[in-house]
């Protein structure tokens, strides 16, 4: 599984990179802030999501600590898609967060 530190992901940010990133939190952790422009699948909701989805994108994979952000990974992998996990969640995002 491929992992990016949460600050590589700020640094593709500040650069202007279009990048695709996902939040597998749940509502209420969401409601606390997330990374500008990240879309909210909840982990329990990624297989009926799957439509929503590119397979010729890149995501990002982001939830509180890395946990689930790996579990969805793994599953996001095993449908044929390109991710990446960010290492430590929110806990290590240090950049922008909208609420």
């Amino acid at each position: 599984m491929k992992n990016i530190t949460a600050k590589e992901l700020e640094e593709k940010l500040k650069r202007g990179e279009k990048i695709n990133i996902i939040d597998v939190r749940e509502d209420d952790e969401v409601a606390q802030g997330m990374i500008p422009g990240a879309k909210h699948i909840r982990l329990g909701d990624l297989p009926n999501s799957l439509n929503n989805l590119n397979k010729n994108e890149h995501y990002y994979i982001v939830c509180h600590a890395g946990g689930r952000s790996a579990m969805a990974c793994e599953f996001l992998m095993e449908q044929g898609f390109e991710v990446t996990n960010m290492l430590g969640g929110m806990m290590a995002w240090q950049g922008d967060i909208k609420k």
